[in-house]
């Protein structure tokens, strides 16, 4: 298969589709992302990027960029709500990867993921109105009037993929019962949490407290995942109520709620999917989220996005036709994501730790289903 004859439209400019751009681009593809906001942008807190995507980012060229806005973290500890240590796990590291677990705020990941794409793959304001599949390509119409058909299209239009919904699954996302809150939070403004390069979270009544930190920018990522059964998308929640939420916690992390700026907090309700049975068509395929969205506790959705353009790639360079690229794409991914699907549903309690990795060192599942 030619893959530099092939036409594609990526429907979303996320990681997922910025990453997979990026992947194709690099096959000598036609690639053109259509995105519907009007500008490509994330929300103010941190995420961890694993060895396998960095050897992803190596692979494509752009580790150097991705490196300049990341610091690298040495591991990752578990505590109570009080701060007693529960667990350690340095990141898993190997020399096939090379490199070690990095952090990031998701507008520069964003920013550097689109950054590294020509001028003109992205086309903004266009909302997906309808897809239609066409058996050897598909179809495009979107809300704005245009109308595009391609060789294949990937939907990589998140959570709420239209995509998904028109073709493969019209089951809704997933409520998981909580509440996310999260903020950029300056060092001086951290009442004397620990600054060192360690990912901690504290536990207690069924409350999880992330603390990320963004060494490079001199600020950490504040995240605090509680219990509610409120499954409004974006709820409107108050300071008290998240000061309530923390009540018995460390006084440096109530603290450090206490004095943030309330207009710069992000809250979202936590949704996931269902594993669904098919990804793709002969024409039509599925990244990220849209695939396989999954709750944020093993922090987990945007490195499965990175590997997943990765596969795709691979199996577009290596297939000799545009469907079996695609079936080879979903027997490698699949088995791995329903698994971390499954992982990032149960919780991290005290308890539940031993029955998320039981009688295993902490690192040794996400190891091994991270590639």
């Amino acid at each position: 298969m030619d893959v530099q004859n092939l036409n594609i439209a990526i429907v979303g400019a996320g990681y997922a589709g910025a990453a997979t751009a990026r992947a194709l681009i690099n096959l000598g593809a036609h690639v053109t992302v259509y995105e519907q906001a009007a500008t490509v942008g994330e929300v103010g807190a941190g995420i961890g990027l694993r060895p396998s995507s960095l050897a992803q980012f190596r692979k494509l060229g752009i580790l150097d960029d991705v490196e300049q806005v990341t610091s690298p973290s040495e591991s990752f500890e578990i505590l109570t709500a009080t701060g007693n240590l529960i667990a350690e796990e340095t990141w898993p590291e190997t020399e096939e990867h090379g490199t070690t677990t990095r952090f990031v705020h998701r507008a520069d990941f964003i920013d550097v993921l689109t950054g590294v794409l020509p001028p003109g793959v992205i086309q903004l304001g266009h909302r997906l109105g309808t897809i239609v599949d066409n058996g050897t390509d598909a179809t495009l119409t979107f809300t704005n009037g245009n109308t595009v058909t391609a060789d294949l299209v990937i939907g990589a239009d998140g959570i709420r993929s239209r995509v998904r919904t028109e073709l493969f699954s019209t089951a809704e996302p997933v409520f998981a019962g909580e509440h996310a809150y999260r903020v950029i939070v300056d060092n001086d403004k951290t009442h004397g949490v620990p600054l060192d390069s360690k990912l901690r979270m504290y536990l207690g009544h069924g409350t999880k407290v992330y603390v990320l930190p963004l060494q490079h920018r001199g600020q950490v990522s504040y995240d605090v995942t509680a219990l509610n059964a409120d499954p409004t998308p974006a709820p409107q929640m108050t300071r008290d109520n998240l000061l309530a939420t923390l009540d018995g916690f460390d006084e440096r992390l109530v603290a450090i709620a206490r004095d943030l700026d309330w207009d710069q907090v992000n809250i979202r309700a936590v949704y996931d999917i269902d594993p669904i049975e098919r990804w793709h068509s002969d024409a039509v395929v599925l990244v990220g989220d849209a695939a396989h969205a999954m709750c944020h506790h093993q922090g987990q959705g945007a490195n499965s996005a990175i590997l997943d353009s990765g596969a795709l790639a691979d199996a577009l360079a290596t297939a000799d036709s545009v469907p079996a690229a695609l079936a080879a794409y979903q027997t490698k991914r699949k088995p791995i994501t329903d698994e971390l699907q499954r992982i990032s549903r149960l919780g991290w309690s005290e308890d539940e730790v031993n029955s998320v990795f039981p009688g295993q060192k902490l690192g040794e599942i996400a190891s091994t289903v991270e590639a």
